[in-house]
Parts: structure tokens; sequence; C-alpha cells
């Protein structure tokens, strides 16, 4: 018994030593700052496009479900373009430390090298099992000279897109609401991908502008305006007018129907209908911006053009059957329709609404 006591102090001493060492570890521990976790997106500018849409690393998951990598972020215009009825996602994606700038509010954000915006386009209610099918995904892709086109076609399974450049027919039965519609899908080349996003020689997006995105959007944490969750992803300069002009959401019956009008031709024909783009030599400019202006509606002018039929003006005041603007949005032959590409049916809701909307003008002076 005489030997336990020093024993026993020394191996309490011991104990005591460990137990104090953790607390320091554990203390050690708690002061470190954690890693942030960085995006999965894979961007390889010198690559791009790749040949596979899984390549980019854009969805986790079961990419037809298109939830997002971290990092990729969604977004929706207030108003948006009209595509024979089909449904779109799009997100934006771009490096560390790169953001956009704010440039005007109706001209197409700054973007950094390295962004890419995304969109897929597909329909619910698919025939004959009313099933979901995704059938495309456009990349815009920001390189140091100048934005590329990456369109991707799904195939049958819904597992993967590949690369396509020459453009594809799809044959196509949906219900719409209780309405049973078709068409044959028209999934774009370059060529005509170029047609709408031309300005110049150059490729610009179409969408992504303050005036469009100054909304609020419910994000998986939230709701926000959009133009805020940039910022606080990183993606926006905070440098922007809290004043900024913006458009408003043609469906709402609510609103001045000129607004909504206005809203509607920005994103649907306002790209074709502006300097250095495909249609800049015909007199409308249907820009938000710019439609303010009824002559720039085509309201009391005549058109370049003579389709017959009686269409005297472009917008004939209280004359829709005498106004080529409804004639336009009301066809759906090639070579008299409007917007000319990216739909074969007419936007019934719409065509209403331009109806209504030239009706209710009063006489030119």
């Amino acid at each position: 018994m005489k030997h336990f006591y020093p024993y026993f102090i020394v191996s309490l001493l011991v104990i005591l030593s460990i137990i104090a060492c953790s607390d320091d570890n554990q203390k050690k521990d708690d002061d470190y700052e954690p890693i942030p976790p960085t995006s999965p997106v894979v961007l390889d500018l010198s690559q791009v496009p790749y040949q596979k849409l899984s390549d980019y690393k854009l969805f986790e998951g079961d990419m037809k479900n298109q939830d997002p990598s971290l990092g990729v972020l969604p977004y929706e215009p207030i108003s948006q373009l009209f595509t024979d009825y089909a449904h779109k996602k799009r997100f934006v994606w771009m490096p560390e430390n790169a953001k956009a700038t704010y440039n005007g509010d109706g001209k197409i954000l700054n973007f950094p090298t390295g962004t890419v915006l995304v969109k897929t386009f597909y329909y619910d209610n698919v025939l004959p099992s009313n099933t979901t099918r995704v059938l495309e995904t456009r990349l815009l892709i920001k390189k140091a000279d100048g934005w590329i086109f990456g369109e991707y076609v799904w195939n049958d399974e819904q597992t993967e897109a590949t690369l396509l450049t020459t453009g594809e027919y799809i044959d196509l039965e949906w219900m719409e609401g209780n309405v049973q519609k078709s068409t044959t899908y028209r999934i774009p080349s370059n060529t005509e991908c170029f047609t709408c996003h031309k300005s110049g020689l150059d490729i610009i997006p179409i969408g992504t502008k303050p005036q469009n995105l100054n909304s609020t959007y419910t994000f998986d944490d939230g709701a926000k305006n959009q133009l805020a969750k940039w910022v606080e992803m990183g993606y926006l300069d905070s440098n922007y007018p809290t004043d900024i002009t913006t458009v408003v959401n043609w469906k709402d019956e609510g609103l001045d129907i000129g607004l909504r009008v206005r809203s509607y031709l920005d994103i649907n024909c306002a790209h074709c209908h502006q300097e250095g783009s495909y249609c800049d030599y015909r007199p409308m400019r249907f820009a938000f911006s710019e439609s303010a202006d009824p002559a720039n509606l085509g309201i009391c002018i005549t058109p370049d053009q003579d389709l017959g039929n009686g269409l005297t003006q472009i917008v004939f005041p209280g004359r829709p059957l005498r106004s080529v603007l409804d004639f336009r949005i009301n066809s759906t032959d090639e070579a008299t329709r409007m917007p000319l590409l990216g739909r074969t049916l007419v936007h019934e809701e719409a065509a209403t609404m331009i109806n209504q909307w030239i009706t209710a003008l009063e006489g030119c002076d």
C-alpha cells in the first residue's frame, strides 16, 4: 500500500493533462473559420462547348430535374419569351470573384468572362402518358473574345443532352390546360440562334437586363428581389440605381394594357427591332425604353411592305384587322408571322391582348 499513493498521484496528473490538452485542442478547432464549399461547375474556356451537358456539372442529382449545383442561381424575367407554350428554367453561373456590372436599365448587364447563362425548355403533360419532357438546354458562355452558343438536345431517356449545332425538329403533342395542342418543335441551329442574339457581328444575351430582373423571386432560402440576390451571391456589383424603370408582367390583367403590350413586345420582339439587329431596317423600335413613343410602336405608321388585305398601318387605332401588328401576331406562315423564329403556333392569350389594345386606341391626328 505504501507505493500506491505516488502511483495514484502520477496517474491523476497524466489524466488531468490529457483533459487540459483536449480542451485546448477544442478551443483551437473552434477558432478556425470553416472552409467555404466550392461550386462543382466545370468550365474550361479552351474546351467549351463540351459534347455533353453533364460535363459542366451544372445540376446535381437526376439532371432532368434541373436541381442547380452550388453557385448555379435560378432567375426569371418579369415577362417571358413565348416559344410554342414551352416552359423554361433559367440559371446563371459565374466564376469565383467575378461579377456583372450595371450598364443601364434596359441594357444587358456587363458580364465577366466565364459567365454561363442556362435556359432549359420543357413541356408538362406530354401525350400519350401525360409526362414531363425536357427538349433542349441552351447555354450562352462568355469567353474572353465574346459569347458562344452551346445548344444541347435531350435524349428520349431524359438522362443526357448532347451538343447540336445544325438544328432539329421534334413532333410533340401535349395538354395545355384542358386543350390538346401539337407542334413540330424546332431546335434552332447556331445560325438561327444568332438571328435573335445578334448585335452587329456580336452574339449577345436577350433577357438579362435590370428592367427584366427587378422583381421578387422565391429562391430555396426565401423570396428576394432578384438583383439583390445576385449581389448577395457576388454575381452583381451593388452600384446600381434604386429607381430602375421596370417592365411589367404582361399576364397581369389588373395592370395598364399599354404597359402590358410594351412589356410583351420588349421581350418577344425588341431583340430584332433595334439598331444592329436582324430587323433594324424596319421602323418599329419595341424596346421598353423606346416604345413610350407611339411611332416606335407603329401607331399610325404606314408599313414599308405591302401585305395587302387592307393592312394600311402597322397599328391602326381602333382597327385591328387593318393593323400589320395584329396580322403578324396571328399568322403562322413563316413568311409573315412575328416573331419570325421561335414559334409555330399563335400565342392566343397575347394575340387577344394586342387585339384589345388596338381596339381601344384612339384615332390618328
